[in-house]
């Protein structure tokens, strides 16, 4: 099955995120921060990770930075969420493949997935 990791520490955020994902057929998994997700990575070995940017311990670049570096999971796509630093999201090509602002439009979201991994049932 198809995993997806999000990575956000606003709760309410993930959990929504989480459901929409769910209910297209995809397995997720959360964390609170980018140490948590580090964490978690070579467990889980999601195929995307979403991400926001302001979060404790480590930013939304930081974790990309950190994902960039691994040896077998540094290929992953990262789409990267954010308020007031989406700008940044955007100056790095290299870490994401995509930057929505917050709040975001689920559908977008949604989409930009399946475009990245095909729908669920593939």
């Amino acid at each position: 099955m198809t995993t997806i990791l999000i990575v956000d520490d606003e709760y309410l955020i993930a959990d929504i995120l989480s459901f929409a994902l769910e209910d297209e057929g995809y397995l997720t998994v959360t964390a609170g921060s980018g140490q948590r997700a580090l964490s978690i990575l070579e467990r889980e070995r999601p195929q995307l990770i979403i991400t926001d940017y302001m979060m404790p311990g480590m930013n939304g670049i930081e974790l990309a930075e950190a994902v960039r570096a691994h040896k077998t999971l540094g290929h992953l796509p990262l789409i990267l969420m954010s308020g007031a630093q989406a700008h940044l999201g955007i100056a790095r090509p290299d870490l994401f493949v995509e930057v929505f602002d917050k709040p975001f439009d689920i559908q977008a979201v949604l989409s930009r997935v399946k475009a990245l991994l095909g729908s669920a049932a593939d």
